[in-house]
């Protein structure tokens, strides 16, 4: 069988908004028992997405990045820039704030082989379904998914 990701995916997932308060993401996530969340704007089209891990910014906080002093200057290892967006993360408050704003995204037509193996090389459990011309969100197919549809195959 090479089904398509349409044939497999959630179709109409639950989304939020930019501006949604991270407390009623963290709700949803709960009580769907799901692991991650596309966010559109208000047409409807494909912004972001937040997952439990841009989540674990609010309770693991951030570690100063490592840095040497030389002749009275501060000298840092590692980017600066991404030190300041982890911060920005960490004391966000709404959705926005920690969302991924460059999801990876795969469209229905495309075959469930293909979406595997986007997730397994960009290290992702899960790909928003997007309409090519609209960039608007129809679905969601995630790790357990492929799993399912491979069960179901002899």
């Amino acid at each position: 069988m090479n089904k398509s990701v349409a044939d497999v995916m959630t179709s109409d997932p639950t989304v939020v908004k930019p501006q949604t308060p991270l407390q009623d993401a963290i709700k949803i996530l709960a009580e769907k028992k799901i692991s991650g969340l596309p966010v559109v704007d208000d047409t409807g089209k494909l912004v972001g997405i937040i997952s439990e891990s841009d989540l674990m910014w609010q309770e693991t906080g951030v570690e100063t990045p490592p840095y040497i002093m030389f002749l009275d200057s501060v000298i840092y290892l590692q980017n600066p820039a991404r030190h300041n967006k982890e911060i920005h993360k960490a004391l966000g408050q709404t959705v926005g704030d920690v969302m991924n704003d460059k999801p990876v995204t795969i469209s229905p037509e495309q075959s469930v082989r293909a979406a595997a193996r986007i997730m397994h090389e960009k290290k992702v459990r899960r790909l928003p379904v997007v309409n090519k011309e609209t960039q608007k969100i129809v679905g969601m197919i995630t790790q357990s998914d492929v799993i399912r549809m491979m069960s179901l195959e002899e």
